[in-house]
């Protein structure tokens, strides 16, 4: 295993996206800057064209990046709100421009026209629910008025309208993000009782517009073809990219925190039409990185991949399991199952990688350590001697941001003060190579 020290990439901190061209046109709570993909462009690749993959895509920060840069674009990503927020992103430069422009016009003069009792023919996803209403009254109509006007529109269009309602759907609604999605009131705020829906979407549509100008004008080699999204696993869909055929991956799999990713846009999932059941969502829940704790925990016990072998991966769950067993799955032992499941997921992740990766081809994998039951659990460091493990070398472990805000874990049930001096968060960028 390579050796673990100071780094030359900038933060990888998700932030900066926020005012950044075509990055900004979705908030997303997890993920890097495109910054820091910037640099792994910059540095692992020599100026022609080659294939970059990012295996948990998210909204694109990645693929929009490489593809900005003239390199050739492949995600895998569960989510098929972030799927399809990362897909319009890549088809930024044949958007049209004037069309939509003329959209964002008819918007405003259509919601100035509608009259103050008027009713919809949209409805509310039926499957959706929470502990009080996500819209007041109010609003959910001039949301509804919105989808109306928007299901009237051809395609990108409507993709477009869709995507930027999407964009601005929790802002006006009784709901925020603190880091999870919980009710305003929980927060100390007040519910949102009215808001002018149509005025925030066409003001998100007008970035939007500007930022697909911006696009078409700084994509190299503009002739490649758009890149590739599929809203797969990857685990299951590996075999869809040709044997080592990938020159560079950056990702961010999911960090071992339970930070329930998909359920945090339930909202989007369901009023966009991607999810119409809980069953549904179960079942996308079933397709993340190492599941979740909820799921592990009811398990006897969850047995650690024989082909992980590293004495201190099993040292450290063994004192997971140790922990609390009064609580019962409350205690180390739901936790261990839960880290088991994830560790064994790396193992899956690796071999997914010694698939893709070219010969001298490199994986960035950005990774944030974690606490768990007050056992500190060094995922970078499990990460590479798992990689090596599956056949793949590992030159270095980059250390871009030394400290991070604690993850959900330790904010609950699970205190940094127990893990002793060894609870510094801190998250690593994993270097690893195909020999």
């Amino acid at each position: 295993m390579g050796n673990q020290g100071a780094s030359t990439f900038r933060d990888p901190a998700f932030m900066g996206n926020r005012t950044a061209p075509v990055h900004r046109w979705v908030p997303w709570i997890a993920g890097f800057s495109k910054q820091f993909v910037e640099d792994a462009i910059a540095n692992y690749t020599n100026g022609r064209r080659e294939i970059v993959l990012d295996p948990f895509a998210g909204v694109g920060t990645t693929l929009v990046e490489s593809d900005l840069a003239g390199h050739d674009v492949v995600g895998f990503e569960i989510n098929p709100y972030a799927a399809f927020a990362a897909r319009l992103k890549l088809r930024a430069h044949r958007l049209p421009i004037d069309a939509l422009r003329g959209a964002i016009s008819d918007l405003r003069e259509h919601a100035a026209a509608v009259e103050p009792d008027s009713s919809p023919e949209s409805a509310p996803p039926s499957g959706f629910r929470t502990r009080s209403p996500f819209y007041s009254p109010e609003v959910e109509r001039k949301v509804l008025l919105l989808l109306d006007f928007a299901a009237r529109q051809r395609k990108p269009i409507s993709d477009l309208l869709e995507l930027a309602f999407a964009s601005t759907m929790v802002e006006y609604s009784n709901y925020s993000y603190e880091p999870s999605l919980g009710r305003r009131a929980s927060a100390g705020r007040d519910d949102v009782r009215d808001h002018p829906v149509a005025a925030s979407v066409a003001s998100k549509l007008e970035q939007m517009a500007d930022d697909a100008e911006w696009y078409r004008e700084h994509r190299a080699r503009k002739r490649r073809r758009v890149g590739q999204v599929h809203v797969q696993s990857f685990f299951d869909g590996y075999e869809r990219v040709a044997q080592q055929s990938v020159d560079l991956i950056v990702t961010s799999p999911p960090y071992a925190n339970n930070y329930h990713y998909n359920r945090n846009t339930r909202p989007h999932l369901y009023w966009l039409g991607f999810c119409d059941t809980p069953g549904q969502l179960r079942r996308l829940e079933d397709q993340n990185f190492g599941t979740y704790w909820q799921r592990a925990r009811e398990q006897e016990h969850v047995a650690l991949d024989p082909a992980i072998t590293d004495p201190e991966i099993a040292k450290t769950l063994a004192a997971i399991r140790e922990r609390n067993p009064d609580k019962g799955v409350y205690g180390g032992r739901g936790w261990a199952n839960y880290i088991t499941t994830y560790l064994n997921d790396c193992m899956r992740f690796a071999s997914g990688m010694k698939w893709c990766l070219r010969p001298g081809g490199t994986a960035l994998v950005v990774l944030g350590n974690s606490v768990v039951q007050g056992v500190h659990v060094p995922t970078d460091q499990f990460l590479a001697s798992i990689v090596e493990a599956a056949g793949l070398v590992v030159p270095t472990i980059h250390n871009p941001r030394a400290t991070r805000v604690g993850s959900s874990i330790i904010n609950s049930s699970v205190r940094t003060d127990k893990a002793g001096g060894n609870a510094e968060l801190y998250e690593a960028v994993v270097e690893i190579q195909q020999p």
